[in-house]
């Protein structure tokens, strides 16, 4: 059995610079992924077998298998290694699902890229890497940088990335309502499309310095889903009142994240927040360097 991890994306920020006549919004986002994370295993079988356990499975009990990314990305991995002549045999995947689903933090789109690179690996596959990151973006425009999983800067509608070597971890409290957003429905609430890019990041090696820049850096999406949402502004609050520098929704939410100063500030935030608030999905994490 081959294990991948599917750690949550964490937009840092995320300006809305514009839209394609395809509808596609144009973004600029800083991007990282967490420590925290969803587990895709895989193994041999003699059929195509997926099955979902782990905390958060529930969510998902009631959707249909054939919708589920991982499943869309294990059939067009296949259908791809048709195309050269190759016949890929079945496979066992296991998706161990630790992060509240439709939450803003890439889940479904981690798992995916998970999945495609576990295949690759267990059926000795390896396309061109462009060609496994146009399949990738095929999937959601979200899953090309979790397939780049490292800290980065996505662009256009997710597709081209550049990375961003930041010389520290960051230390996170991830909190969510217990509440889905739609996340094309707080895309077709925007008003205003051409906003201001998002300025180039400052400080990579000064953990300090970079959070003071990134006050200045925003959601675009975060006013309209607070709108939706209510519940993101008492998770805001939240963090904040519990010693976060930096409070923020993260994608179109509803989760929000929390800057701390300190895994132990961080770990104590998260035990105050769990107990105030039973309710809510809550976690104390880093990020991956």
């Amino acid at each position: 059995m081959l294990k991948i991890d599917a750690p949550a994306k964490i937009n840092l920020a995320l300006h809305i610079t514009g839209r394609r006549a395809d509808g596609y919004h144009l973004i600029e986002s800083l991007v990282v992924f967490a420590k925290l994370g969803d587990r895709v295993s895989v193994q041999p079988a003699e059929r195509d077998i997926f099955r979902v356990e782990g905390p958060e499975a529930a969510a998902l009990s009631g959707e249909d298998a054939d919708n589920n990314l991982v499943v869309r990305a294990r059939d067009r991995l296949r259908a791809m290694a048709r195309q050269s002549g190759l016949e890929l045999p079945p496979v066992e995947i296991c998706l161990e699902k630790r992060l509240p689903v439709a939450s803003g933090i890439g889940g479904g789109s981690a798992d995916a890229a998970a999945t495609l690179k576990a295949l690759c690996a267990l059926w000795d596959y390896a396309p061109a890497p462009e060609a496994l990151s146009q399949l990738a973006l095929r999937l959601g425009a979200d899953v090309p940088m979790c397939l780049d999983g490292r800290a980065l800067i996505a662009r256009g509608i997710g597709e081209t990335l550049s990375p961003v070597n930041l010389g520290f971890g960051l230390d996170l409290v991830i909190v969510n309502p217990r509440v889905s957003v739609s996340t094309p429905a707080v895309f077709s609430a925007l008003k205003e499309r051409d906003n201001a890019p998002l300025p180039a990041p400052e400080n990579l090696d000064d953990r300090d310095g970079f959070v003071k820049w990134l006050e200045a850096a925003r959601n675009d999406l975060q006013p309209l889903a607070q709108r939706m949402v209510p519940d993101i502004a008492d998770c805001l609050s939240a963090l904040e009142l519990v010693g976060a520098r930096l409070s923020r929704m993260s994608g179109s939410g509803a989760s929000c994240f929390g800057i701390f100063d300190s895994a132990e500030m961080a770990q104590a935030a998260a035990s105050s927040l769990q107990q105030n608030k039973p309710g809510w999905f809550v976690a104390a994490t880093g990020t991956r360097r």
